[in-house]
């Protein structure tokens, strides 16, 4: 049988240097390198069986062509995952796509790069070895793996090992696609239609316009055929186009940061750098108790003849009312549960959850958005409302499954790598199933949670750079809420309630701390002044866990602070090298970036060298603020992608020069943790 007709194609796939650098690819892959058929070449017939088949001049496909294309699906997705032991979302098909793309850096077996395209209801899906490229003259390796389900857009985080990838993924680039017309137009390629993208796709030769945050442009998806028999026939190359986005020389090694989050490969890992940022404040081991909270309180409270103690809670066994009281401090005594779960049979739901008003019979939730808190300014006793510590670290949700937790950051980023000492947390809860909610936080000598030493302990983040980690600082997880336990939905269950329950299935020592709650508001926040913590939280006894900003949790800070956008720096004056200040800005009602002020202090000089490195990478000519800014010398603009944490004294009242200003700014730290279209301007 001879070979089918030949056809004309476009040089790059006839070029004997193309074999070659499919050949070094796959090498680099860890598989052997097809031989590439030149155009013309003869095909026997096992070989033509074989490999890939391509359209023929008719752009007629060939069975096992159509064949190859449906293979990909969220069943062979499905079949290589279990879900109970990994991260990873499980397989959905959406009835609609969003034209969206997102390439995933994954650090498996082998370094790599996920291109990944939304489109017929799922992530059409390549691995490509060396990563995309900007410079048309790189031919990319694109090796097709199964499609992926859409949820999987943004999934960041760790993938445990004895799981298939096990290995860290970071969300490299986000951004929108659009299918080129294969019929170009003046000579220029048009947007298509997705029948078109489609068409494109099954037959091999797929142009498309990407509109990312470091991908942009034309490019194309060519399928390659392969004369070796054997061969999966899963062989594409990914091509930049000649177009305004050209960048020659392509590094694609110099951008190491995530598009979502800004972390590096090595902040999602928990990885330990070489170098070593340190503090004179030792960590505390995190103590059983922490007494000077619960004693101070006591002194405010004359009429109390014993210690603070926490809110009597309601028994819920059998229907009955009887009410226990509990002398525990903040961050201190639990309820005497043994220290393991394996030491003791699991508390029996009935006891402790099944006559709760509001707890439904439910599969256990993949996801948690936080309940936030919305900042108020004073203090209040009502006994409507219970009060609680306001921890400084870092708030992750808990889902513990069977002997496992897998803990989840406020931005849906997986924690679990970074913290392997609460590995052991479902030791020290007595269930099978929950989800819990609270802060990771390192304690100082004084018993008072410390975000600089929980910065060193992951490293210090500007800009998601990390300078260094200390795995020799311990952690604790102190834990102030519970949605779900062993199959019953406790989200609509009032606060005290869930509170009580929690309080019951929570060990007294290990990783975990209960975070005690105080009837008296005014009193602990008063406490709180005296010994230097961030603030309280002020929660409705009564209220539901609501996954958004609620006025039902209520935070009061000691320090005023705000969550600013970054939109400019000034340059130095004097001796000071790199920057002067960091132009803030809030977005408005309508959007606009509305200047608020600069913040020039709380830098030292190592601290003013890491955020102008971060600063100069997202400079750009056009400045983010629509209104302009008042009374300052030349900035330089950047793209608004930055969040900073300020701490200030007053508002300023406006004036004729301007709107309102922020007085007496202070840097704190920047927040790669938050959206910068969540630094709202308050009217």
């Amino acid at each position: 049988m001879s070979g089918p007709r030949n056809c004309a194609l476009p040089s790059y796939r006839s070029d004997q240097g193309l074999a070659d650098l499919i050949g070094r690819e796959l090498t680099t892959w860890g598989q052997p390198p097809p031989a590439v058929r030149r155009s013309g070449a003869p095909q026997t017939s096992e070989e033509f069986s074989a490999s890939f088949a391509r359209p023929d001049c008719r752009g007629r496909l060939s069975p096992r062509s159509l064949w190859q294309n449906d293979l990909v699906s969220l069943d062979e997705y499905k079949r290589k995952r279990r879900f109970e032991a990994t991260p990873e979302p499980p397989p959905k098909l959406e009835k609609k796509s969003r034209h969206r793309f997102v390439v995933q850096k994954h650090r498996a077996t082998r370094l790599h790069y996920d291109f990944r395209l939304e489109m017929e209801g799922v992530l059409k899906s390549w691995a490509v070895p060396k990563g995309p490229s900007l410079d048309p003259a790189d031919k990319r390796l694109a090796m097709q793996v199964e499609d992926h389900p859409v949820s999987y857009f943004d999934f960041e985080g760790t993938i445990p090992e004895g799981n298939y990838g096990a290995g860290t993924v970071m969300v490299w680039d986000v951004g929108t696609w659009e299918p080129l017309s294969p019929e170009p137009v003046k000579g220029k390629f048009v947007p298509g239609t997705d029948a078109e993208a489609s068409a494109m796709l099954k037959k091999g030769d797929f142009k498309i316009r990407l509109h990312g945050k470091k991908l942009n442009g034309d490019f194309a998806l060519i399928h390659m055929h392969s004369r070796r028999a054997g061969t999966k026939g899963t062989e594409w190359l990914l091509i930049k186009k000649q177009d305004d986005a050209v960048v020659k020389g392509y590094d694609i090694d110099q951008y190491d940061e995530s598009a979502l989050t800004g972390r590096t490969m090595a902040d999602i890992a928990g990885d330990q750098g070489s170098a070593q940022w340190t503090s004179s404040r030792p960590a505390s081991r995190g103590a059983v108790k922490a007494p000077w909270l619960a004693d101070a309180i006591a002194k405010f409270d004359k009429k109390n003849k014993k210690k603070l103690t926490t809110e009597d809670t309601e028994d819920t066994e059998k229907g009955k009312a009887k009410k226990k009281e509990k002398d525990r401090a903040v961050g201190g005594s639990t309820p005497a549960v043994p220290r393991s779960r394996k030491a003791a049979s699991v508390s029996p739901v009935s006891s402790v959850v099944e006559d709760l008003e509001g707890a439904a019979k439910r599969p256990m939730p993949t996801a948690i958005h936080p309940m936030l808190a919305t900042s108020v300014d004073d203090p209040f006793d009502d006994p409507e409302w219970l009060f609680e510590i306001k921890w400084d670290g870092y708030r992750a949700i808990a889902f513990i499954t069977r002997g496992k937790v897998r803990l989840v950051s406020r931005n849906q980023n997986d924690l679990t790598a970074q913290f392997p000492e609460l590995h052991s947390l479902p030791e020290f809860i007595r269930a099978d199933t929950a989800i819990l909610d609270g802060e990771i936080a390192v304690l100082d000598e004084h018993g008072r949670s410390s975000f600089s030493l929980i910065q060193q302990r992951t490293g210090i983040r500007q800009g998601g750079r990390r300078t260094g980690s200390r795995q020799d600082i311990p952690v604790q997880y102190y834990v102030f809420d519970m949605l779900y336990l062993d199959g019953y939905d406790l989200r609509r269950v009032a606060l005290e309630g869930r509170k009580a329950a929690l309080a019951q299935i929570t060990a007294a020592d290990g990783p975990i701390r209960y975070s005690e709650h105080f009837p008296q508001g005014k009193a602990l926040f008063s406490v709180a002044r005296q010994k230097g913590l961030e603030g309280i939280l002020a929660k409705r006894r009564s209220s539901a866990y609501e996954e958004r900003r609620s006025r039902e949790w209520l935070k009061i800070k000691i320090t005023q602070t705000v969550d600013c956008v970054i939109g400019g720096y000034t340059d130095p004056e004097g001796s000071r090298e790199y920057f002067g200040s960091l132009v803030l800005g809030l977005y408005d009602k309508d959007g606009d970036l509305i200047h608020v002020g600069q913040a020039g202090t709380g830098f030292d000089q190592s601290m003013l060298k890491q955020i102008w490195q971060v600063l100069k990478k997202r400079e750009t000519k056009v400045s983010p603020f629509p209104h302009g800014v008042e009374a300052l010398r030349k900035v330089r603009w950047i793209k608004p992608e930055l969040v900073a944490e300020i701490k200030f004294s007053e508002w300023t009242h406006e004036t004729q020069d301007g709107g309102m200003k922020l007085r007496a700014p202070v840097f704190l730290r920047l927040r790669n943790d938050k959206d910068p279209k969540e630094c709202l301007l308050q009217q």
